[in-house]
C-alpha cells in the first residue's frame, strides 16, 4: 500500500479553487491560465486516484466531485459558445418553428419576427451557415430551457446544466453498481468522476456527451440485469442525445442472440422514431443529412490518421481530399467495427466494455474532428476495462485550446503531433502488455 504523505482530503480545497478558475475566470483564448490550471488540477487528480484506497475516502472524493459539478451549474460556459445554438434552437421550438427547418440566417435575412431570434443570438452563433445537427433530447432540453427563461440565456444555460447535472449524478451511481457486479476495484470510479476534462467540460461547458454517457452506462447496466427492455428505453434516449451509440448495437447481437436481438432492436428503433416524430418535417431528412456531409466532408480539428491521409493527399493529388477522404474514413470505421463485433469469441457483458472502447476509439481515431469532450465517451468505458490511454488523453487534449490563443483561428499542428505521438505510445504499451500477459498465462497452462 502506498504511503500517505498528507491527508488526502485536503486536496479538495485546490481542487474547488480550480474549479472556480477554469469556470469563471478564464476565456477560450486564455491558454497559459487554462493549461496551468488544467495542468494542476490533473496532476492532483492523478495523485488522489493513486493513494486512495479507503471506501471513506472515496466516497468522499465523490462527494467532493458532486460538489465541483454543482459549483459549475452558475458559470455560464467559458470555453464553448455551442449554448447559442442550443438556445436558438430552443427559442425556436418554444414558439413554433423546426429548428431543422432554415440556416439561421434565413430568420435574419427575411426579418421574420420570432421573440429570442434577433440579431444580438445571431451573431454569438458559432456555426450560423450550417443546419442544426442536435437530436431530439437534446432539443427537448434546449425547448424546456427556454420555456422556463425565454428572456434570458444565463437563465436557459443553468436549467439545461442542471440536466446534465442530474445525467452525471446518474452516471456516477450506474458506474459504482457496474464496478461492483463485475468485482472491479471500487476507486475506479474517481477515474470518472474527479476527471477535469469530464467536470470542465460537460457540466462546465454544457455538453450532452454527459446525457449520452448516462443513457449508455444504463443501457449496460439493465441489460447485466437482464432487464432488456429498459436496456433498450435507455440506448434509443442515448442515440437521441448524441448519435455515436449505434455504433455498440453490433456488440449485443451474440450477446443476446439474435432472436432477442431483433425484439431489443426493434424498441430501439421505435423509441428513436417517437423521439424523432415532433421534429420531422419535409426539410428534416435533406437538411439534417446536409449537416451530417458537412460534418464529415469539410469540419477539421485535432485528428489523427485524418491528418497524416490529409497529408498524402496534398503530396498526391496536390490538394485537401477531405470530401471523398472524410466518407471513405467512415466507411472503414463500420467495417471495422462490424468485422470486430463477428469475428468476437469472448462473449461477456465485462468483455463488451472492451469492444464499445474500441468502437468509439476507432472512430475517434479515422475522425475528422476530435474535439476535447469527444474524450468523456472512452474514459467512461475504460474505466471497466485495463486500458488507461483514454486517461492520458483527456490529460493531453487540452492542449488544443492554443488553437484560440493566436487572435485569429489558427491549428497548431505541433499540439496535435505530442497529443497523439503520447498517446499512441501509451495504447501500444498497454496493448503490448495486455497479450503478453494473455500469451504467458496460456503457456502456462
Amino acid at each position: 500500500m502506498k504511503e500517505k504523505i498528507i491527508d488526502l482530503r485536503l486536496l479538495a480545497i485546490p481542487l474547488i479553487a480550480l474549479t472556480v478558475g477554469l469556470g469563471f475566470f478564464v476565456q477560450q483564448a486564455d491558454f497559459v491560465p487554462i493549461i496551468a490550471q488544467f495542468g494542476l488540477f490533473f496532476f492532483l487528480y492523478l495523485l488522489i486516484f493513486s493513494y486512495t484506497n479507503e471506501k471513506s475516502n472515496i466516497a468522499f472524493f465523490i462527494g467532493v466531485s458532486i460538489l465541483l459539478r454543482f459549483i459549475l451549474l452558475f458559470a455560464l460556459p467559458n470555453l464553448s459558445d455551442d449554448v447559442y445554438r442550443f438556445i436558438w434552437d430552443g427559442r425556436l421550438l418554444v414558439n413554433g418553428h423546426n429548428p431543422f427547418d432554415f440556416l439561421p440566417s434565413y430568420y435574419i435575412e427575411n426579418n421574420i419576427s420570432i421573440p429570442g431570434i434577433d440579431e444580438a443570438l445571431f451573431y454569438k452563433l458559432n456555426s450560423p451557415e450550417y443546419f442544426t445537427i442536435y437530436p431530439p433530447v437534446a432539443q427537448g432540453v434546449f425547448a424546456l430551457a427556454c420555456w422556463l427563461f425565454p428572456n434570458s440565456i444565463i437563465g436557459s444555460a443553468i436549467t439545461m446544466k442542471v440536466f446534465l447535472f442530474l445525467c452525471e449524478i446518474g452516471s456516477l451511481f450506474f458506474i459504482k453498481k457496474l464496478l461492483t457486479n463485475f468485482r472491479l476495484p471500487a476507486k475506479n470510479i474517481l477515474l470518472y468522476a474527479l476527471n477535469p476534462l469530464i467536470i470542465i467540460e460537460l457540466c462546465g461547458n454544457l455538453h450532452f456527451e454527459a446525457a449520452m454517457i448516462f443513457f449508455v452506462l444504463g443501457a449496460v447496466f439493465f441489460l447485466v440485469k437482464n432487464k432488456s427492455t429498459l436496456s433498450a428505453f435507455s440506448i434509443a434516449l442515448s442515440v437521441a442525445s448524441k448519435l455515436l451509440p449505434l455504433m455498440f448495437l453490433p456488440f449485443l447481437i451474440k450477446r443476446l442472440g439474435w432472436k432477442k436481438s431483433i425484439q431489443y432492436f426493434t424498441i430501439v428503433g421505435f423509441v428513436i422514431v417517437l423521439l424523432f416524430v415532433p421534429l420531422l418535417s419535409g426539410a428534416f431528412f435533406n437538411n439534417f443529412g446536409a449537416s451530417l456531409d458537412l460534418y464529415f466532408q469539410k469540419f477539421e480539428f485535432n485528428a489523427s490518421i485524418y491528418y497524416a491521409i490529409r497529408w498524402v493527399g496534398y503530396q498526391v493529388v496536390g490538394y485537401n481530399w477531405i470530401q471523398s477522404a472524410g466518407p471513405a474514413l467512415a466507411v472503414i470505421v463500420l467495417l471495422g467495427i462490424l468485422t470486430v463485433a463477428f469475428l468476437e469469441k469472448n462473449i461477456t457483458w465485462k468483455n463488451i466494455f472492451v469492444k464499445m472502447l474500441f468502437a468509439i476509439c476507432l472512430y475517434l481515431a479515422f475522425a475528422t474532428i476530435v474535439h476535447p469532450w469527444y474524450v468523456s465517451l472512452p474514459i467512461a468505458l475504460c474505466l471497466f476495462t485495463r486500458f488507461r490511454f483514454p486517461i492520458l488523453w483527456s490529460g493531453l487534449i487540452f492542449l488544443t485550446y492554443i488553437n484560440y490563443s493566436y487572435g485569429a483561428y489558427f491549428e497548431n499542428l505541433w499540439m496535435v503531433r505530442i497529443e497523439y505521438a503520447l498517446v499512441f505510445s501509451f495504447l501500444i504499451y498497454e496493448l503490448t502488455k495486455t497479450y503478453s500477459t494473455f500469451f504467458l498465462k496460456n503457456q502456462s497452462k
